[in-house]
């Protein structure tokens, strides 16, 4: 399993334990519409977790069953929550980082405002370093961008839309 597919599987573990806790007797059907994911998958995941001893599952009624964490659970929880907060630094680092060296390659080509392109937390992050670099932030078309594509971030002079090159802010991690 590479990289990216583990840590995405040890987050869809942390947000599984974090539904148990709230709702012990949440159905797999419940959790699939909750994570946004397929029954089997949560039915993957759970199978997998009580194999490790991570939950135990104990029938509530005839057809309900009802999900416990561990105290190995509690601490797998507690480790996958430092280490999603570590890789959201190291990504909001990664990013910030990024843009200021763009913002410092527009200051030096005597701009004053940049337009951002893109929407989510990669975004957010870019327009919180140009308003904490006091670069204001502008709709005209015309102005460089700072166009934010997935984790990738690009500078794009305005009147030659396109041409600067794509530049990773993560190794995917996220």
């Amino acid at each position: 399993m590479n990289e990216n597919r583990m840590k995405a599987a040890q987050y869809r573990d942390l947000d599984l334990l974090r539904q148990i806790e709230q709702d012990p007797d949440i159905s797999q059907a419940s959790l699939a519409r909750e994570l946004g994911v397929a029954v089997g998958t949560i039915n993957w995941h759970l199978k997998r977790l009580i194999s490790k001893g991570y939950v135990k599952v104990k029938r509530a009624r005839r057809k309900k069953l009802r999900y416990i964490i561990t105290a190995e659970g509690i601490s797998l929880r507690a480790r996958l929550t430092v280490e999603y907060v570590r890789n959201s630094f190291h990504l909001y680092r990664q990013t910030r980082s990024r843009v200021l060296e763009l913002l410092a390659e527009l200051h030096n080509n005597g701009h004053k405002g940049v337009r951002i392109q893109g929407r989510g937390d990669i975004a957010e992050v870019c327009r919180l370093t140009c308003l904490e670099q006091a670069v204001e932030i502008v709709d005209d078309l015309g102005a460089p961008g700072i166009i934010i594509q997935g984790l990738d971030v690009k500078l794009e002079d305005g009147k030659s839309a396109g041409k600067a090159g794509l530049k990773k802010v993560s190794d995917g991690q996220q």
